[in-house]
């Protein structure tokens, strides 16, 4: 259905991820969680709620960890 999600994190991804990096790992993961690749016209807003959700969440993650004492990234988002 879709293509695995990958690191995002250094040092597997060289540099910082970006917003594209955040939201198509988001999409990748409410894909494979909801089954579906396209939600129909009356799940899209709450598919697309949840897309930016977890974006969010990971972007907050990414600014919070710390690889080998420094921040992986500089300001969230």
């Amino acid at each position: 259905m879709c293509r695995s999600i990958k690191t995002l994190r250094p040092p597997v991804l060289p540099g910082d991820a970006t917003e594209d990096d955040i939201h198509a790992a988001a999409l990748q993961y409410v894909r494979k969680v909801s089954g579906f690749r396209a939600p129909a016209a009356h799940n899209r807003e709450v598919f697309e709620q949840a897309v930016r959700a977890v974006a969010e969440a990971t972007a907050e993650l990414l600014g919070g960890l710390e690889v080998r004492g420094q921040s992986v990234r500089g300001a969230a988002g």
